[in-house]
């Protein structure tokens, strides 16, 4: 009788679940319906980024702004969003999102089903986030910070023997890419998507010289290459770039 018992409480415990076995990673929420992605874009800007991103991972979205009008964007974004006129500008399933990075990394959470983005067990994955975030929190600023300084001087570019801070960020990231294909490591990921901006502004402000930072232009190349940033520039940049601010004067 007792063998009988626990035989049955065998098959019992059998069926049911196990505990505590799940290896999913509990931050991530892949959303199994397709988001409404509306993005108030201004040409140019680092909106661009977030059109990218979808492109990449082919995402639908619907794209906000005033064709050759800069200013007329800006004024659609603070009627969406006036606590923080900013483009990006995105509504994400009617959410508000700003700050490009965040904002692509939400999406990626969502949505990216582990693309575009190595394992976090991966060798390159402090790579990757190394330059999600040095895009803005020091490439960008320093290359900026150069570059409203010229401005306010004699609006000359920098080209002294003596390295500026955006300089010597351009050449950390040139030194990065001369042991490696591209930001993220191994493969494109959306540090590379990040790092665009504020390279291509560091160049065609004239803040530094390209031809000091080979493996840049390398890596600009393929980056231009990608079909989704040429889509990207198709329904982002229809003209070009408009108004673009001046750059510093070459000595």
């Amino acid at each position: 009788m007792k063998f009988a018992r626990a035989l049955m409480l065998a098959v019992v415990l059998a069926g049911m679940p196990a505990a505590c076995t799940s290896t999913s990673p509990t931050n991530t929420v892949v959303e199994k319906t397709t988001p409404k992605i509306v993005i108030y874009h201004a040409e140019g800007r680092r909106s661009e980024r977030v059109v990218w991103l979808c492109e990449e991972l082919g995402l639908p979205y619907e794209l906000k702004f005033r064709r050759g009008d800069v200013a007329g964007s800006f004024e659609d974004i603070f009627a969406v969003n006036p606590g923080m006129r900013v483009a990006p500008t995105v509504f994400y399933n009617g959410e508000l999102l700003v700050e490009s990075g965040a904002i692509l990394q939400f999406i990626m959470d969502r949505n990216g089903g582990d693309r575009l983005e190595p394992a976090v067990t991966s060798p390159d994955y402090a790579s990757y986030l190394r330059f999600m975030h040095y895009a803005e929190g020091t490439l960008a600023s320093d290359v900026v910070a150069d570059y409203r300084v010229a401005r306010a001087t004699d609006n000359k570019a920098p080209r002294g023997e003596k390295e500026t801070d955006g300089q010597r960020a351009m050449r950390f990231a040139d030194d990065f890419l001369a042991k490696h294909p591209w930001f993220g490591g191994a493969e494109f990921t959306a540090a590379d998507i990040m790092m665009v901006f504020p390279i291509s502004y560091a160049i065609r402000m004239n803040v530094a010289d390209p031809v000091k930072y080979p493996h840049i232009a390398a890596w600009q190349v393929k980056v231009e290459d990608r079909p989704a940033f040429k889509r990207m520039l198709a329904v982002a940049r229809p003209d070009g770039r408009v108004s673009p601010p001046p750059s510093l004067t070459l000595p």
